[in-house]
């Protein structure tokens, strides 16, 4: 999948999950249903060992109240295509 359409669906994922903070009452409803979702979402977006590793935080972000405004989607993209990447681009020129 393309980087900007994984960025997209990050975007919309992590909007989807802070409709339910606006929600009161009905929002820790939607969190229960919302937390394996995104985990889950997590995982097929981002494979591999940090996928898992996000998938977990992005489970007990939405789980816990108050952090709905976190956006884990949006920062796993960051980390996986920023800041990841300039790491390896230093490892690189270092050699």
């Amino acid at each position: 999948m393309n980087k900007y359409k994984k960025l997209a669906l990050s975007i919309l994922f992590d909007a989807l999950g802070f409709v339910t903070f606006l929600i009161p009452g009905i929002g820790e409803f939607g969190d229960i249903v919302w937390a394996p979702a995104s985990a889950w979402l997590m995982t097929k977006l981002y494979k591999g060992k940090t996928g898992k590793i996000a998938a977990v935080i992005s489970f007990i972000e939405e789980a816990m109240p108050g952090l709905d405004v976190v956006p884990t989607f949006t920062l796993m993209w960051l980390y996986t295509y920023v800041f990841k990447s300039e790491t390896e681009n230093n490892i690189i020129e270092v050699k």
